[in-house]
């Protein structure tokens, strides 16, 4: 899920003024199941909740997803990207003066708490935990072969007898799904992967520029605000520090159509296409 990366590098951005206490943020739908498939503390997501809606909602809002001047946490890559707080925590204990985003007065037990509540709005936002996943299969085949050829814009590149033929036949429901909302997992995104979709074409390349001129392109092992990383033609690697727009970062996203789409999909949009899908055997 590739999102406007300059929002990413100011996590919990939050002025003084948003340092008020503010209501606890918004659940995910199946609270329950989006912990238990992110394996986070339920403890410790309840206290982040409750820290998160004193000290960062006032922004960010109550779940995550932005306001004005503050970016969406939920879909932020530094956030998806994170792994037990190595990305999150640094920016949470000293801010970002820079972007707008001042030190917050948080002890390192609130700092985790609010990683392990961010956590699972990641996780519920990637597996739209608002149903169980036995219930995959409970859309419309005939209003998701709609939405494919008209609303969706599936079919301006997919095709049910080209490269979806016979899907459903090599996925389970739940493979199945997950395939086509997320054709790239944002946890790997940018990174080589036997995936088949990735090994087809669909991996992120770059052009990094540098200030003297002298320019890298290459398929992308890892970006995000502080660092990107490449590997040449000739399967080099090469790495560079970010500072803003120094270097000059280009990246080419050959899925950014579905990336793009994630913000527009509905609950009934994803379980009828599922369903179509699932009938191309």
């Amino acid at each position: 899920m590739m999102m406007t990366r300059k929002w990413a590098l100011a996590l919990l951005a939050a002025g003084a003024a948003c340092l008020c206490a503010q209501e606890p943020a918004t659940p995910p739908a199946n609270p329950a199941a989006a912990i238990a498939g992110s394996k986070e503390d339920p403890a410790a997501v309840e206290r982040g909740a409750k820290a998160f809606g004193t000290y960062c909602a006032g922004c960010h809002g109550p779940a995550g997803r932005g306001g004005p001047g503050a970016p969406d946490l939920v879909r932020s890559l530094l956030v998806l990207d994170d792994e037990k707080g190595i990305l999150i925590a640094p920016v949470i204990r000293e801010g970002r003066p820079d972007k707008g985003m001042p030190k917050l007065n948080l002890t390192e037990p609130q700092i985790s708490d609010i990683v392990a509540w961010l956590h699972v709005q990641t996780y519920a936002a990637g597996h739209r935990t608002t149903y169980e996943f036995k219930d995959v299969l409970t859309g419309d085949a005939a209003k998701g072969k709609a939405y494919f050829n008209g609303a969706g814009g599936c079919s301006s590149c997919h095709s049910p007898t080209g490269d979806l033929a016979g899907i459903a036949g090599k996925n389970d429901p739940i493979s199945l799904q997950s395939r086509w909302l997320l054709p790239r997992s944002p946890r790997r995104r940018g990174r080589r992967s036997s995936n088949s979709a990735e090994s087809s074409g669909a991996a992120l390349t770059a052009k990094v520029t540098l200030p003297s001129g002298e320019t890298v392109s290459g398929t992308v092992e890892h970006v995000d605000d502080f660092t990107i990383s490449l590997r040449d033609s000739k399967n080099q690697y090469h790495s560079f520090t970010r500072n803003g727009d120094t270097p000059k970062v280009e990246i080419q996203d050959p899925i950014q159509a579905h990336t793009d789409l994630l913000r527009k999909y509905t609950d009934a949009d994803i379980h009828n296409v599922t369903a179509y899908l699932a009938t191309l055997k």
